[in-house]
């Protein structure tokens, strides 16, 4: 009998041609961040389990997490996100770090869920954060940073939205209905699937008014608030967006991110401000794909 030689299910090969895709598009992240003055970090695929526990989406730790034991009976994870490696990270030095950070990295991360399009198994994510700005300054660095990103493969304003709240909106409303910690949260979790009930209308504050007109500022119009955005991580504590494709083929959140002060609390040490997103690179393809801007990664890889 002979070995299949399909990938596990959900990953997939690079052979030379689709290699050529990954690195254009890892080369379009790289120029664009670091053009921010941003650096690069890395770190194992392998954490343990409990650092996902600790503050991670119940959906991912509970239903996607990949966790075995090693040899040492110690409880593992292959990392289904960045975050909490970069708070372990960041807490694990910070005496010794001079703020504000400008970092990225571009992992692979691991989810055990099922493949469909925009959806694998394993994927690779461009993950940007600015830490130790606790002010609007560091909110409208990142989106801009995320919109320039979209404009260098390509693509035009009409092609995608950038849709922004914020949890302190979501918490302070609920909060004055006399929702528990435990309700928000739950609440939270089915806003962030679209579940938005009839009785309740979130509006924007005015950190949301301003962080509007100051990324109208930058010459980001595509931007409007969305009262049923709320992002699954329970991390978050302030602003949140996610960018969205207008294409009907393709109509879906691409990305997203957001402010998530208090992470590094579970390590016992003093928190940093700190505001991130993460692309991947699954629905980046789909929409240069759908946007007829795939021919660019032939055309422009060598450019950059």
């Amino acid at each position: 009998m002979s070995m299949n030689t399909e990938p596990y299910k959900g990953v997939r090969d690079f052979y030379p041609p689709e290699m050529a895709e990954q690195n254009y598009i890892f080369s379009v992240w790289r120029s664009v961040a670091e053009k921010f003055g941003y650096v690069e970090y890395s770190a194992s695929i392998l954490e343990y389990a409990e650092l996902y526990r600790s503050k991670g989406s119940d959906e991912i730790v509970n239903e996607q997490m990949y966790v075995f034991k090693d040899k040492g009976d110690r409880e593992v994870a292959l990392r289904p996100e960045m975050t909490p490696t970069l708070a372990r990270m960041i807490a694990a030095q910070r005496k010794a770090l001079k703020f504000p950070l400008h970092w990225y990295s571009i992992p692979n991360v691991f989810r055990y869920e099922r493949p469909q399009h925009g959806r694998r198994r394993e994927h690779w994510q461009l993950n940007c954060d600015l830490m130790g700005i606790a002010g609007i300054e560091a909110e409208v660095e990142i989106i801009k940073l995320a919109y320039d990103i979209m404009k260098k493969f390509g693509a035009k304003d009409e092609d995608f939205e950038i849709r922004v709240n914020s949890r302190i909106i979501i918490n302070t409303a609920l909060a004055k209905k006399n929702f528990s910690e435990e309700q928000i949260r739950d609440f939270t979790r089915k806003l962030d699937k679209g579940n938005l009930p009839a009785d309740i209308n979130f509006e924007p504050d005015e950190e949301i008014k301003k962080l509007l007109v100051m990324l109208k500022e930058n010459d980001i119009n595509n931007v409007r608030f969305d009262e049923t955005l709320a992002r699954g991580f329970d991390y978050y504590t302030g602003m949140v967006f996610e960018v969205f494709d207008t294409n009907p083929e393709n109509k879906r959140a691409l990305f997203g991110g957001g402010r998530y002060d208090n992470l590094l609390e579970i390590f016992g040490v003093e928190p940093v401000p700190t505001v991130g997103f993460g692309m991947g690179d699954v629905t980046i393809r789909d929409f240069l794909v759908t946007h007829n801007l795939r021919l660019k990664i032939s055309n422009e890889k060598d450019s950059l």
